[in-house]
């Protein structure tokens, strides 16, 4: 795999998670952002609430790697970690753009159990995260996303290769856009 292979993928799934942000997700009345089939399923709202969480930390910790690592000399080739791939695999959707495994959310970033981080302006300020993530990848580009390690949310003594980090993040957020549009395709979802 090479070092180009992964920016352009999660460029990729980033610019159409943004596109179906705003042709899709943004026109939605409140009711239809707030409407869940069932109590055990997360709205709309709060889909975008969790991957606003997960933004805030990811995107704070690789900046914060990029930008204080010494390991400037972009490289070709990328290689993933065992742990990395595992992770990223795990995110992915299937080709059928289907959920293979299902993943309870920790507590601090599942808005079911933490009401609090639903807010009013979540889908602009996802919007915003991920046209962050973009500039992200501008910067990433210019370091050793193999030799930079970023931490992960559920521990800070694991982490990841940058790399695997942000196949992580754009698999994630991908997997919970189809999350929303899967809502959306309901036929109990509200028309307006």
């Amino acid at each position: 795999m090479t070092t180009q292979w992964v920016l352009s993928e999660v460029r990729t799934i980033t610019e159409r998670n943004i596109q179906v942000l705003k042709q899709r997700i943004s026109g939605l009345s409140d009711k239809q952002l707030q409407w869940k089939p069932n109590e055990s399923t997360w709205n709309i709202m709060e889909i975008t609430a969790h991957l606003n969480e997960y933004a805030r930390f990811y995107h704070e910790a690789f900046l914060r790697r990029i930008e204080k690592t010494r390991f400037r000399e972009p490289r070709e080739n990328f290689v993933s970690s065992p742990l990395g791939r595992s992770a990223w695999m795990s995110m992915k959707l299937g080709n059928a753009k289907n959920v293979k495994r299902k993943f309870n959310s920790p507590k601090a970033y599942n808005p079911a159990i933490a009401p609090e981080l639903v807010k009013a302006d979540g889908l602009e300020t996802l919007v915003k995260g991920q046209r962050e993530l973009l500039q992200i990848l501008e910067q990433a580009a210019t370091v050793n996303i193999r030799k930079v390690k970023v931490p992960i949310s559920i521990s800070k003594i694991i982490r990841l290769r940058l790399g695997d980090g942000l196949l992580f993040v754009a698999y994630h957020n991908e997997r919970h856009v189809q999350q929303a549009l899967n809502l959306m395709k309901s036929p109990q979802f509200p028309k307006r």
